[in-house]
């Protein structure tokens, strides 16, 4: 019988369980899966903490995969059976070796891109795909600053923003962290260990500020992130690595240059298909034609996804960590 990760209690990774699952036959517009790869995000740990509300436990965990269809349902024709397929932003339950998903959200692998590599880019890389074509939209000449440069959507945003013609200013925890960062396009490293960050983004942009900041650290970076920004500047908040953002008095926005505050979702970026297949296709663009490079820094059988958080949460992981079923 096909087995799956499910989280028994709302907790640490020791509550993760590996269960047996046999998944449901495929109904209208629904497709059957047997995966091939599994790809890990932070909000993973968010869904197991129980800082992101899911269902009630026990439930199954992870929102990114690949896989080969299986089965279709009734009134699926986007779709035939040995497709390639990828998926991310939900519905949970990804940690499966097979699990039944909506066609609605599944996107064709094109040629040339692995399985693991697909696996390893669809949330991240759309993820960065709306953060610099939609949310701000990144253009030549633009300095940015991407928080945790090193990680799985740090270096997709670093060569992809360098792929559009920004300078690309990015904090890290180590000197092999700045060093990867580097290698992915970002041309300022700052270790924010032992640096102030918003001294060094001053210094690189000649006392201006930029214009964006990527966060995804949360808590720790909030404040620095604002004292980095220029006038009129935007400070997108994409999660939260570090705790929540305490409540904020919108008046600072105001006194420190009439800042702009977004908290993003990939579920509303991508809510419809039409949405979903133009930032996919322009993901796989970039990848193919190898603007972007799809590290994968760490990969795991699925039975020990519960290691693969417990690295992740300790910041001992690089790039993408995917999960083998």
């Amino acid at each position: 019988m096909p087995k799956r990760i499910e989280v028994k209690a709302h907790g640490g990774p020791e509550n993760m369980q590996w269960v047996d699952n046999e998944p449901l036959e495929p109904g209208s517009g629904e497709v059957l899966l047997e995966q091939t790869a599994v790809g890990v995000n932070y909000i993973d740990v968010y869904h197991r903490s129980g800082i992101y509300p899911t269902s009630e436990p026990p439930f199954a965990l992870g929102m990114e995969g690949a896989g080969i269809v299986k089965k279709l349902g009734p009134g699926v024709d986007a779709f035939e059976i040995g497709d390639r397929v990828a998926y991310a932003a939900g519905p949970l339950g990804s940690y499966s070796q097979a699990r039944t998903v909506p066609a609605v959200r599944l996107v064709k692998i094109p040629e040339g891109i692995e399985n693991v590599t697909a696996a390893a880019m669809m949330l991240k890389g759309l993820t960065a795909h709306y953060l610099l074509r939609r949310t701000y939209r990144v253009e030549a000449g633009d300095t940015v600053l991407v928080h945790a440069a090193a990680g799985g959507v740090g270096l997709i945003l670093c060569q992809w923003a360098k792929h559009l013609g920004a300078t690309v200013i990015g904090t890290v925890g180590s000197e092999a962290k700045a060093a990867l960062a580097r290698e992915n396009g970002c041309d300022h490293p700052i270790l924010y260990k032992t640096e102030s960050v918003a001294k060094r983004v001053r210094e690189v942009t000649n006392g201006d500020g930029v214009p964006v900041v990527y966060d995804s650290v949360g808590k720790d970076t909030f404040d620095a992130s604002l004292d980095c920004l220029a006038p009129l500047g935007m400070l997108v908040i994409y999660g939260q690595s570090s705790g929540m953002v305490p409540p904020v008095d919108v008046s600072q926005l105001g006194f420190r240059g009439s800042l702009f505050l977004t908290r993003p979702s990939l579920m509303h970026y991508t809510a419809t298909r039409k949405d979903l297949l133009r930032a996919a296709d322009e993901l796989f663009d970039v990848v193919q034609k190898r603007f972007v490079e799809i590290r994968v820094g760490q990969t795991y059988e699925l039975e020990n996804a519960a290691d693969a958080h417990r690295d992740l949460e300790a910041r001992k992981t690089t790039g993408s960590t995917v999960l083998i079923p």
